[in-house]
């Protein structure tokens, strides 16, 4: 039998040729056990492999068993999903305002994944390339340096949220957005079992009747699938919004370049006093021709980019042009996807002023600074998209919420010891650090003022120094003084091949981006190998603990392998293999877990 990885990989090439072929019969994929591997080694190394939903199913316990218990309910369509367990988290930059999330039972994780993987075969090569949350091979970077490319020239920006995205999908509008693809009643049932399976909050039950759960495996494909919707809204206004320059320069601009033209063909005749006069002329008219307006803006373009429910339109155009497009765009959403524009976020502003979008400020220059371009001068960074860290109302918010920083009667900031972490090893705090410095540098590795993030590095290294004291009882001097190695302050630590030193990150080292300059347009579910080394393990039937043959195996799962004591033989065991998981038999993961 072909494996199915295989089967996903042609029908990834076929949905790519022809966007509009319509799918039949993908349900039988879901019975397939080669999947449900791939599931697992998806799934097994997160965090949230050993969160429980609403009883005690995690990745524990995986087995071929469970594997053909999951396939049997689905062959008779039995199976049922449990409702997810909801618990809130706090939204970023909003101290008021908390995130529901839904964690679902790792069976029903299981099976949203397969579902997605067979889902994302189908629909990832039709996404528009302007879409960018929650897909494979696009990241914040990605709609970033989008932006940075095509929205040159913009004059306006329309800053697009929509309010409570996940929480307000309707369900009959996705079903019916997932049938005019997919003609597969078994699949569509499936859909709407996960839709409406309920969540869990203070031990009462509650139905679902729109949205889907955050938290949930398969709910960013679902929202992808169903702003996929406004995606290819968003083409058809630009492309109706389009309108070709009258003419090429402007006036003023066309006038001066003909006068510099009748010096230049003047200066070829010209002697002596004359010829002085004219060069003089020619070098007022360059400078002149520098400072004048080139291109005659009488186009109309409308570029859009949206990452999960947030979106950005850049418009070349005037205000009155954006208050159109603003309500098109709120018509479309309310009418065809039956949820609400944010108003308060939804802002036009000037491109001269900084937008918001993904935690970047970003503008368009208004730059005369001239520089040598090739043989002659140029405003190279006119109408250019500039990218910025908005350092007031994102670092140092991290910076106080923290604990990293203070501020004085003065007004003026120190950094403090975090006093939370001196129970951990000088080493897991410089770890902590570094792990903090290099998220955000990467992170703001775009932006054109980058270097802003030395002060924050400083910040940063003399509050861990200030930790490290703190827990001593000495001072950040004498710390460095203890650790000082090559130049510098290093922790040292040890390893099998001798003493290896850990020292505070560089900042500009920190600076890492992918260079995204070939985004993969077609994206076809591709693997390693059509095997997985759980499937393997679990079909040598051989206990990895006991050595026992022939037994039936299960997967015994920790969420950390640095969290095990050694005390027992299979700690040992995992500790040395390095390994969060270890296929035991039946016997022996009941001994594990009541020894």
């Amino acid at each position: 039998m072909k494996p199915t990885t295989e089967i996903l990989v042609n029908i990834s090439k076929n949905s790519s040729k022809n966007k509009d072929e319509v799918f039949t019969r993908l349900y039988r994929y879901m019975l397939r056990p080669d999947l449900y591997f791939i599931a697992y080694k998806n799934l097994y190394a997160n965090k949230g492999a050993s969160t429980q939903g609403i009883d005690n199913d995690t990745a524990d316990g995986f087995s071929k068993e469970k594997i053909d218990r999951i396939i049997q309910s689905l062959s008779d369509e039995s199976y049922q999903p449990k409702p997810v367990r909801r618990k809130y988290i706090q939204k970023k930059g909003n101290s008021k305002k908390k995130r529901p999330l839904g964690i679902p039972t790792f069976t029903d994780k299981l099976v949203q994944e397969v579902l997605r993987m067979i889902l994302e075969a189908v629909y990832e090569p039709i996404f528009s390339n302007n879409s960018h949350g929650f897909r494979p091979e696009k990241s914040c970077h990605t709609a970033l340096n989008s932006i940075k490319k095509e929205f040159t020239g913009t004059t306006w920006f329309v800053e697009g949220d929509i309010k409570g995205c996940f929480d307000n999908i309707n369900h009959h509008v996705l079903v019916d957005i997932i049938g005019r693809k997919i003609k597969d009643a078994r699949l569509i049932k499936l859909v709407w079992k996960f839709l409406r399976a309920g969540y869990i909050e203070d031990w009462k039950y509650h139905t679902t009747y729109s949205g889907s759960p955050q938290g949930g495996i398969i709910s960013p494909l679902l929202a992808n699938i169903y702003l996929n919707e406004l995606d290819k809204f968003a083409e058809k206004t630009a492309k109706a919004f389009y309108k070709k320059r009258d003419r090429e320069h402007t006036k003023e601009y066309d006038a001066v370049m003909n006068a510099l033209v009748l010096v230049k063909y003047h200066l070829k005749k010209a002697t002596g006093q004359q010829k002085s006069d004219l060069l003089k002329q020619k070098k007022r008219l360059q400078r002149q021709l520098r400072k004048i307006p080139c291109s005659s803006q009488t186009d109309k373009v409308m570029k859009y980019v949206r990452y999960a429910d947030d979106f950005i339109i850049g418009v070349k155009g005037d205000k009155i042009d954006c208050e159109k497009i603003k309500k098109q765009f709120a018509d479309f959403i309310s009418q065809e996807l039956k949820m609400e524009l944010s108003e308060e976020k939804t802002l036009i502003t000037h491109s001269s002023q900084f937008a918001r979008f993904l935690g970047y400020d970003i503008r368009v220059r208004r730059d005369n600074t001239v520089k040598p371009h090739g043989t002659h001068l140029q405003r190279t960074m006119n109408m250019k998209v500039e990218l910025c860290i908005p350092f007031q109302d994102k670092i140092m918010p991290f910076l106080f919420n923290k604990s990293i920083i203070r501020q004085l009667k003065d007004g003026t900031l120190e950094p403090i010891a975090r006093k939370y972490l001196y129970s951990c090893t000088d080493l897991e705090i410089l770890t902590a650090f570094n792990a903090e410095l290099r998220g955000i540098c990467n992170y703001y590795a775009l932006a054109s003022n980058y270097n802003r993030l030395r002060y924050f590095a400083y910040f940063m290294e003399y509050s861990c120094l200030k930790t490290i004291a703190g827990k001593h009882k000495t001072t950040a001097r004498k710390i460095i003084s203890k650790y000082s190695y090559d130049g510098s302050w290093r922790i040292p630590y040890k390893t099998k091949e001798g003493i290896k030193y850990s020292k505070f990150a560089d900042f500009m080292k920190c600076k890492k981006v992918t260079d995204f300059d070939e985004v993969i347009k077609d994206y076809a579910v591709m693997h390693a190998s059509t095997r997985t080394t759980f499937e393997d393990r679990l079909s040598a039937e051989v206990c990895e603990l006991c050595g026992k043959i022939n037994a039936p195996l299960e997967i015994h799962h920790v969420n950390k392998v640095k969290n095990l004591k050694g005390k027992d033989f299979w700690e040992i065991m995992m500790i040395a293999k390095k390994r969060k998981t270890i296929a035991v038999c039946k016997e022996c993961h009941h001994k594990i877990h009541h020894p």
